[in-house]
């Protein structure tokens, strides 16, 4: 049974042509550049504090990545607020949770989304230690599984600065991407939370910057149409 969704349909499907599209496009080819001196397979994305936009952007990611013709793989490893889910109008009876604890089947647990190429791992129930089941040998067992079976797998990981999950998930990661919100990140968090990444010795892939005032942004302006609030400037910057 899907889950109810009070999110507006991704933008790279409701407006395939759009900027912010083409944005999202942008950040994909980057990325794929990024894959060409070491292996950039496994990408996560993270943000430094809730509310920056880093499902919406994994999940554009991850659209317009399965639409250049490649097998991907998108996982909700936040497994305390997930969202992916409803994004995508899913049921998330059973997910990753289930799966880690040899509750269901792999067959069981990822689903077709819809969309060409695009598979999806939902978080499944919010179990009581999130952090310790990412870094459970059977976590490595499933990433290993997925690296021989898809080109891309996006991994939607917590903000950084509320729990510890992010920084578990980098060790199976190839890279990460950081979702800053241009109104209302804190600099001082988003320098914290890199500090952070850079700590466990995380590949940082580039940063997208979301919500930039029309005002600041000018040529890289891009403005929501079906039914998202507000502008963002999407881009990935070299680290």
């Amino acid at each position: 049974m899907a889950s109810s969704n009070h999110y507006p349909q991704h933008i790279a499907l409701a407006n395939p042509k759009s900027p912010i599209t083409e944005a999202y496009r942008m950040i994909r080819t980057n990325l794929q550049f990024a894959g060409v001196a070491e292996e950039t397979k496994v990408i996560l994305v993270t943000s430094s504090e809730p509310g920056e936009g880093k499902t919406s952007t994994i999940s554009n990611l991850a659209i317009v990545t399965a639409q250049s013709g490649k097998r991907v793989l998108l996982i909700d490893a936040d497994m305390r607020k997930p969202q992916i889910h409803q994004r995508f109008q899913t049921s998330n009876l059973d997910g990753l949770s289930n799966l880690l604890i040899q509750e269901r089947k792999l067959e069981q647990c990822i689903m077709y989304s819809g969309i060409d190429n695009l598979f999806l791992l939902s978080s499944g129930p919010i179990p009581p230690n999130p952090a310790e089941m990412l870094a459970s040998s059977a976590f490595a067992d499933l990433m290993k599984w997925a690296r021989g079976e898809f080109d891309y797998i996006y991994i939607d990981a917590p903000p950084i600065l509320a729990v510890t999950d992010a920084l578990v998930l980098t060790r199976v990661a190839d890279g990460t991407v950081l979702v800053v919100d241009a109104q209302r990140t804190n600099r001082n968090m988003a320098q914290r939370a890199v500090g952070m990444l850079r700590q466990v010795e995380a590949r940082i892939l580039g940063v997208v910057l979301n919500r930039v005032p029309r005002k600041s942004a000018g040529y890289y302006y891009y403005y929501y149409d079906s039914g998202v609030q507000g502008g963002a400037h999407a881009s990935t910057e070299g680290h």
